[in-house]
């Protein structure tokens, strides 16, 4: 499944006053990463994949739609899956981008 060109869209606005912000094809969606750290991502598997501070993720995921990534059917603590029925409005998208912004942002530039 291609990921989805209209939350795609939606992620470019939400980012887009941010510097330092760049578009990358990984994992099989666009992800939007700043200073060359991935802040969130329009995943080929719907929704978004999000990445938070890894302390923060066991609160993080009892939020309704939010749930840890799984990669290699391990889950990982800092990533977050995000099911597209959390992400309706405009408020629901940025409280998200917002974090993963900020957690990007507090990581070393690549």
């Amino acid at each position: 499944m291609a990921y989805d060109e209209e939350l795609a869209n939606r992620l470019r606005e939400q980012v887009q006053g941010h510097t330092g912000v760049t578009e990358k094809a990984m994992f099989g969606g666009l992800a939007f990463l700043i200073d060359g750290n991935l802040a969130v991502s329009a995943s080929s598997k719907g929704g978004l994949l999000l990445r938070v501070d890894p302390a923060q993720t066991e609160e993080l995921v009892s939020a309704p739609n939010a749930e840890r990534f799984v990669m290699r059917g391990r889950e990982m603590d800092g990533w977050l899956r995000i099911d597209p029925d959390g992400l309706t409005t405009d408020a629901e998208l940025e409280r998200w981008v917002s974090r993963g912004v900020a957690y990007a942002r507090s990581l070393p530039a690549k």
